[in-house]
């Protein structure tokens, strides 16, 4: 059953298109990942979808009767709402009923003759709606849901306007996730949650009865949850039917495809006009009226040929540089009986670890454990309570924090760029069009600027700076699918030390090498990325499952204790494990760069073929041939060097 429907939708902001040509389908039960870079209208198509936009031309058709519900912007509430009043709004109805039930109960002893029996049957009404509606199971639902998104008891009973931007998005999650609403419309719905909420929402989204619609650049998540992909550009919506990875593959099988089918057309293109052309000179040499009327015909059919757009990728990617200038000594930064706590919260304790020089280390842990907190006692932002910090040799710090701020707004991005790294307006115009900021982009306010282009900017500085020492809080928030790619890339190919707090899981599993668990006030080391950190934690938890009550507290207390143990053995291990799994991502990227330049050189050859006339042209194809072949060469060279 189609539950959402829409056809040839076109969307202005003014006489600015946002897109056009949008066209597909929602079907009972599917879970579709809307996906595009920043700025093609995702965001814009939600908000049509639930009637907060106008659109200019096309139609959606819902079910009658669908409910929906949207996740987006935090309404605002009266400063005497607490959280657990919100969560319950997504149960007026039954509340209601539940207070008319109340109600007759108390006049209930005060009633006789018809007025009794009238109350009775309206109580036995009334009960009946209740049961339907799921009114005893309602505690149970609520806990569910605000167990798995990490909305403790402590927390319902705070009002909702004190809470962080992070947790009202997790209370209005837990409310629109309460309403089952038919069709899910989710932006970003992974924005806030640690890991283990994350983790959390896919099962709950794979068992979900109703059809979701989600914006997400956590690809891992999509991955994990949607059967469709559909792809938003300006003129159209492109439909894949798997998930992330399979979009991926199938794109580029398309695009390859387009290509093909493209070439063989002009192929016969060129074809027809050479006949055409042939035909008129025969015409003339033999004055015959027939090959005129042949080369009319051609020309004809020639018109209603319905010719292909060749197609191009996107070629406007961001380009960080991952130049280093001088590296650091052995021992980049040596955390030495660590403790912190803010008043009576206690966030970790005498914690002990050392980053040596090209580790690339993410700290994992809950929301609010003190992985942030951690990131500015290395940087000296704050002070321990015990322990040191030592930073090694030669250390030079780049930091890109989660909420990025700019001391004077009203600068242009060329004004800063140019002032904070002394040089001209001509370097630093080609610096900025590294992370497509192109042309009059240059002039825009910095105040004017989106969360994404902020980050882009405030990167742009960090690797124009050349430090041999990364710390990034959040790196790939704000960040489109195709620049958190381009981020990796630049990452891999880094020479320096790379220490950094992340819940996209596929940047992780792609970047680090080395896990930081900042758990039960301590901290524990995984040698490996993601997907090993995760074996070996479903490991520990079959070898130590929980135990309730006394037991389970001794254990937890044991472990706080032994994990400084753990760590410094985990500290001494051979260091050719790091060396080895960086050697397979530069094989990895190796293998990839020589797939991609074979499909270039058979490319080629293809156009080679159909222009093996025109002398000049096929020249500079043969120099562009023998520039591929020779990076091939060298790609080999090094996918040997390294094997």
């Amino acid at each position: 059953m189609i539950e959402l429907g829409i056809n040839n939708l076109k969307k202005y902001y003014g006489a600015s298109k946002i897109f056009e040509n949008i066209s597909f389908e929602l079907k009972t039960g599917e879970r579709l990942g809307l996906i595009g870079q920043n700025g093609c209208g995702k965001t814009t198509l939600m908000k049509v979808l639930m009637g907060a936009e106008d659109y200019q031309e096309g139609e959606i058709n819902i079910r009658k009767g669908a409910k929906m519900g949207y996740l987006n912007q935090v309404p605002v509430y009266d400063n005497d709402v607490k959280v657990i009043d919100v969560i319950r709004m997504a149960f007026d109805q039954v509340y209601e009923l539940r207070y008319k039930m109340s109600t007759l109960e108390k006049q209930l002893e005060s009633l006789q003759g018809a007025a009794l029996t009238k109350a009775l049957n309206d109580y036995s009404n009334y009960m009946q709606q209740y049961e339907l509606e799921g009114g005893y199971e309602l505690e149970t639902k609520i806990g569910k849901i605000t167990e798995g998104l990490k909305i403790i008891e402590a927390m319902k009973e705070m009002y909702f306007n004190q809470l962080s931007g992070g947790e009202k998005t997790r209370v209005i999650l837990a409310k629109i996730l309460l309403e089952e609403p038919q069709i899910l419309l989710l932006d970003e719905p992974t924005n806030h949650l640690d890991l283990g909420a994350i983790a959390w929402l896919e099962e709950f989204l794979k068992e979900y009865k109703g059809s979701v619609i989600i914006i997400s650049h956590d690809r891992y998540f999509l991955d994990s949850v949607v059967d469709k992909i559909v792809e938003l550009s300006l003129s159209k919506a492109s439909i894949y039917t798997g998930n992330y990875s399979y979009y991926v593959m199938e794109k580029e099988r398309r695009v390859l495809e387009e290509y093909r089918n493209y070439l063989n057309q002009q192929k016969k293109i060129e074809q027809m006009e050479n006949q055409i052309k042939r035909y008129r000179i025969w015409g003339e040499m033999r004055d015959s009226e027939k090959m005129f009327k042949r080369a009319k015909e051609l020309e004809r059919r020639l018109e209603k040929v319905d010719v292909l757009d060749k197609p191009v990728l996107d070629s406007r990617k961001v380009k960080f540089s991952a130049e280093m200038k001088n590296r650091s000594g052995k021992i980049v930064l040596k955390a030495e009986n660590i403790s912190k706590a803010f008043e009576e919260k206690k966030l970790f304790n005498d914690i002990n670890f050392t980053l040596f020089y090209q580790d690339s280390a993410c700290i994992l842990g809950s929301n609010g454990c003190g992985k942030t907190t951690f990131l500015k006692i290395a940087l000296g932002e704050l002070l321990p309570d015990t322990g040191v910090i030592k930073l090694g040799a030669q250390v030079k710090i780049g930091y890109l924090p989660q909420q990025i701020q700019y001391l004077d707004e009203e600068q242009t991005i060329l004004e800063y760029f140019a002032g904070l790294h002394n040089i001209t307006y001509e370097a630093a115009r080609g610096q900025l069009a590294r992370v497509l900021f192109f042309k009059d982009d240059v002039n825009k306010k910095i105040k004017y600027l989106s969360g994404g282009e902020k980050s882009r900017l405030k990167l742009c500085s960090l690797t124009f700076e050349k430090v041999n020492f990364m710390i990034l809080d959040e790196p790939t928030n704000h960040l489109d699918i195709d620049s958190r790619e381009v981020l990796e890339e630049m990452l891999l190919e880094y020479e320096g030390t790379l220490l950094f707090v992340s819940h996209d899981r596929y940047f992780i599993n792609k970047v680090a090498d080395r896990m930081i668990e900042i758990k039960e006030q301590a901290m524990k080391i995984y040698q490996g990325d993601y997907n090993y950190y995760l074996e070996e934690s479903l490991k520990e938890e079959r070898e130590n499952p929980k135990k309730e009550g006394v037991n389970g507290t001794q254990k937890g207390e044991k472990n706080c204790i032994n994990k400084n143990v753990v760590i410094k053995q985990e500290q001494h291990k051979d260091e050719n494990s790091k060396k080895k799994k960086r050697n397979e991502k530069k094989l990895e990227l190796i293998e990839q760069a020589i797939v991609d330049l074979e499909v270039k050189l058979k490319d080629l050859e293809e156009v080679m073929e159909v222009h093996n006339s025109e002398a000049e042209y096929l020249k500079e194809l043969f120099f562009e041939k023998e520039r591929f072949k020779q990076e091939l060469e060298k790609a080999y060279q090094q996918w040997e060097e390294i094997f």
